[in-house]
């Protein structure tokens, strides 16, 4: 009985213990954890949602919309709504367009994701194709239409190189950058142009949707929603008006002009033709398509502002005058007789002019474009004393303009051979520089942005967004005697009697332009071809004709517009390049983009981490 009575108590004991044991870890969990446990079926329960915010508006100096959004009606698939999924997409071909590709995607998807998740299927419809859909939907079980929002271009290809365009996240671009807003379906980022270097000022701040959803993650209703903040607007330096009428200009050439303020540097006009339609890499870029950019010899994926590099030619003249007058070794005075061409050793350098110009000075010699007397001053100051100038002018290096893919160009130096080609400089190099050719390259910026300097004395640099706190461009440290005796010399190339380009002189009184001319040969003429004589550009397959350049800036008296114009393969500066250039000052001038009060509202870059470069 006892022994009875001694388990019955040890049972009982164990009994207490386990049950204190199980009330205690109840208190801990039901009491002392209820809060953390709480919260995470409120998670299980609740889901947030980023919502994505309207991109910010690119717009021109005066409020012209160049990159916005619209409304984008698509067409989205949910799989379970449907029996046959593939029978669903065939109706809806007889609607709208369906390429096989998407059909393809769409089945993959349906495989990966649960059934009631939304898949899209097309985008970008018409109001007509949309509405069609929509009139059918009781026949096209499990689709459903939506109405979001896309980018737009309304200048299409006339500003594609400079706004650039949007399009879908990369898996590099989701490891380099940790935007959250990066991960939702169907987003687009910058990834070319004003589009690219302003691309997080553009984003905005996503907004969030707190929804309930059921085990499966099914969504039951929308608790609360919290709208994002909408992205930036970017305010530019361009007149979408003088843009239009630059591309109309170029009329299909292969080319570049810019246009720039000579006071600020601000660009008014940044033309590449031919272009591309930005939209195509937005709303999907059909290989096809792809095909013919890549394929057009013409290069349109290029932004032959920026990117294209040429040798400069005879544009690059003012530079070595400069360097010469700067340097003391000759003065505006100098002569040098000019008998069609120049020995040094055994070889012998050719002016253009094959009968010579006889006895020139420096004004004159830019006036005719003399080879031979830029020969000669090259020598006497040697290619160290050009390429400091050229440096000083904004060429040989990145000017830093708001946009990715700008080249840098070359100015050559016996350093610089020495280092890459493994060679010493020859004397006869010199010679060559300093009509802008050999190793020298520069793009149609630089070559603006010089111009610009040389009629200002400022050191500018380019920048596209416009910036109230801009700052005020240093002087180059140029004498005004040495500036003003390019200056004529430039002036007489256009309004003097033997002018290289007085054809294309401007005659309204007060609007008169000062330049430049430049043609620059893509291959060396051998000697044997000079025997023979030399084939005009137009008797040559179109790779192998001169490109055709010219640089000048305007009124003559208050400078106020520079421009460069570069055309592919065109022939002479003066017959081609040069009535382009006197069209387009035309133009600014009459539109006036600085004369005219623009907006006074500005992107204010710099607290975002932007800038106008330089």
């Amino acid at each position: 009985m006892k022994t009875f009575t001694r388990r019955s108590l040890m049972l009982a004991g164990g009994k207490v213990a386990l049950m204190s044991a199980l009330v205690g870890r109840l208190y801990y969990l039901q009491v002392l954890q209820s809060n953390e446990f709480t919260m995470m079926a409120e998670e299980n329960r609740i889901s947030l949602r980023l919502l994505a915010p309207p991109r910010g508006r690119i717009l021109d100096r005066f409020g012209a919309e160049l990159a916005t959004n619209r409304q984008n009606f698509r067409v989205v698939l949910i799989p379970e709504q449907t029996r046959d999924v593939g029978d669903t997409l065939q109706r809806l071909g007889q609607f709208v367009r369906i390429d096989e590709h998407d059909v393809e995607r769409v089945l993959r998807e349906v495989k990966r994701k649960r059934g009631f998740v939304p898949i899209p299927v097309v985008e970008n419809l018409s109001w007509e194709e949309f509405a069609s859909v929509n009139v059918r939907s009781p026949d096209l079980p499990g689709i459903q239409l939506e109405v979001g929002w896309t980018r737009d271009y309304p200048f299409g290809e006339m500003l594609a190189h400079t706004v650039g365009y949007v399009a879908s996240v990369s898996e590099r671009d989701l490891q380099e950058d940790n935007d959250s807003l990066l991960e939702l379906p169907g987003y687009r980022i910058g990834k070319s142009g004003i589009e690219k270097t302003y691309d997080k000022l553009l984003r905005g701040k996503a907004g969030n949707s707190r929804v309930e959803v059921n085990a499966f993650g099914r969504v039951i209703r929308e608790i609360s929603r919290v709208d994002g903040q909408p992205g930036r607007d970017v305010v530019l330096s361009l007149d979408v008006a003088l843009q239009e009428y630059a591309m109309h200009r170029l009329d299909g050439e292969s080319a570049a002009v810019v246009v720039v303020d000579v006071h600020t540097g601000e660009v008014l006009s940044l033309a590449s033709n031919p272009g591309f339609d930005p939209s195509a890499f937005n709303i999907g870029l059909s290989n096809k398509y792809w095909q013919s950019l890549i394929g057009n010899k013409l290069k349109p994926l290029t932004n032959k502002a920026v990117a294209g590099v040429y040798p400069p030619g005879s544009t690059f003249k003012m530079v070595v005058a400069l360097a010469a007058l700067e340097s003391g070794a000759v003065g505006p005075g100098h002569t040098v007789y000019c008998p069609g061409h120049m020995q040094l050793g055994n070889h012998r350098f050719h002016c253009w002019k094959r009968g010579g110009h006889g006895t020139l000075d420096m004004a004159s010699s830019l006036e005719q474009s003399c080879d031979v007397y830029f020969y000669d001053i090259a020598k006497r100051i040697g290619i160290e004393r050009i390429a400091e100038m050229a440096s000083r002018f904004g060429m040989g290096h990145e000017l830093g303009i708001d946009l990715a893919g700008e080249r840098s160009g070359l100015v050559p130096t016996k350093e610089w051979k020495q280092a890459v080609q493994g060679v010493a400089w020859q004397k006869g190099e010199t010679l060559i520089a300093g009509i802008g050719q050999g190793f020298m390259l520069a793009t149609p910026l630089q070559l603006a942005i010089m111009t610009a300097r040389i009629a200002s004395g400022l050191a500018v640099t380019p920048t596209l967004a416009r910036r109230h706190d801009a700052p005020v461009a240093p002087s180059l440290g140029i004498s005004h005697a040495s500036l003003s005796v390019v200056r004529e010399g430039m002036n007489r190339v256009i309004n003097g009697k033997r002018g290289t380009a007085r054809g294309a002189r401007i005659k309204e009184e007060g609007w008169e332009m000062a330049g430049k001319t430049g043609t620059a040969q893509v291959r060396r003429i051998s000697k044997a071809e000079r025997a023979r004589g030399v084939r005009k550009n137009e008797d040559k397959p179109w790779e192998e004709r001169d490109h055709a350049l010219f640089v000048a800036f305007a009124p003559v008296n208050e400078p106020r517009y520079a421009i460069s114009v570069i055309v592919e393969h065109g022939g002479g500066g003066s017959a081609v390049a040069a009535p382009i250039a006197r069209d387009i000052l035309i133009e600014a001038q009459r539109l006036d983009p600085l004369g005219r009060p623009g907006r006074e509202r500005f992107a204010d870059l710099a607290a975002d981490g932007g800038g106008s470069g330089g």
